[in-house]
């Protein structure tokens, strides 16, 4: 860990300070950082909802059933995916665990994390990320699959479903979001790949059974955009939801590998010809915040008057052992439509 100088604060290459130790970045980065929210959405002034004495939070699914909230998300202090539930959406019970890492694995000994949750005829169906040696050079990242009937226990498919095979995945494939189309009968799979501690890039899947994915030739579907200083380093962790005439893409952008904010694209058939959204990004992180880091991993679902999303803050905690916490918070939007055409109807906060 570099020590903290008076030189290298006075040329503007510090973030924030704790002791004898900082995190810094360049006065380039520091001059286009985006900070806040824009195009409507606003963050729940109680933030976050999802931490705290439970620790790192991070990488959630959620459905909405009988008027109950249920989240399946990533438990960085057990290495397993946890599960809760809240009759709001923002307070939430004590997790448990349901699914932990296999020890006897090739694929999944290590880490599970990043969860994506359908229900389908009665059935709960997950895809998670399986890691070996993760946050290392030597790491790989593949996907697995896992059903169940109450969303509690679980029975995991041994092999994983979608390995990196493609030149662009390198040695991680993860963060997967699946929805299921019932007009057509098939999987949809949005994922990403390449670095296997922040991924490079989206790729898209689909499968007539969820265990069994043909890739798209022309993956990834969805790459960093150098012009937009926000998501210039890489794209990665979407989810995304078929509403009206379009699929909406929920994404991270980052300016540089620790610094993430969250963006919105459309497409007419969620694999060719993505469009982004002019407001970008929308949810970015607040000075001093809980999200004064970064923002990751969104998570949209339709509520009542508009829409609710759920994401990942990190922040730089003066701790010995760890250098930031993630927690969930969440946000929402108060109209019905993500994409307002007319320029002159969004500012962006500051």
């Amino acid at each position: 860990m570099l020590k903290y100088s008076e030189e290298l604060a006075k040329s503007g290459f510090y973030v924030t300070r704790y002791e004898d130790r900082f995190f810094w970045d360049t006065p380039e980065n520091l001059a286009v950082y985006p900070y806040g929210t824009s195009d409507g959405w606003r963050k729940y002034e109680k933030n976050p909802v999802l931490g705290g004495e439970y620790g790192t939070c991070f990488d959630l699914s959620v459905l909405h059933e009988d008027g109950i909230y249920r989240m399946w998300f990533s438990w960085r202090p057990h290495e397993c995916i946890a599960y809760t539930e809240s009759e709001d959406g923002l307070n939430w019970k004590e997790p448990v665990e349901v699914l932990r890492p296999n020890p006897e694995s090739l694929w999944d000994a290590d880490e599970l994390n990043r969860p994506s949750v359908i229900k389908r005829d009665g059935i709960y169906e997950m895809w998670y990320s399986g890691q070996m040696k993760p946050y290392t050079n030597e790491g790989r990242s593949c996907i697995g699959y896992a059903s169940s009937r109450d969303g509690i226990h679980w029975e995991r498919f041994n092999t994983p479903v979608l390995v990196p095979d493609q030149p662009w995945e390198q040695k991680a494939v993860m963060c997967p979001h699946v929805i299921y189309e019932e007009e057509t009968g098939v999987y949809k799979m949005w994922y990403s790949g390449g670095g296997n501690h922040e991924p490079d890039a989206v790729g898209y899947a689909w499968s007539r059974d969820g265990r069994n994915w043909e890739k798209e030739v022309s993956n990834p579907v969805l790459r960093k955009e150098e012009k937009n200083p926000w998501e210039r380093e890489k794209v990665a962790a979407c989810q995304v939801l078929k509403w009206k005439n379009y699929y909406y893409m929920f994404y991270i952008g980052f300016i540089h590998v620790d610094r993430a904010a969250i963006g919105l694209a459309r497409s007419k058939d969620g694999i060719s010809g993505w469009e982004r959204y002019p407001a970008n990004p929308i949810i970015a992180p607040d000075v001093d915040g809980f999200d004064e880091k970064a923002v990751y991993k969104p998570y949209v679902l339709k509520v009542q008057n508009g829409w609710m999303m759920w994401y990942n803050g990190a922040k730089y905690i003066p701790d010995k052992e760890n250098l930031v916490i993630e927690q969930i918070g969440a946000a929402f939007l108060d109209r019905e439509e993500f994409w307002v055409e007319q320029e002159e109807s969004y500012t962006a906060a500051e």
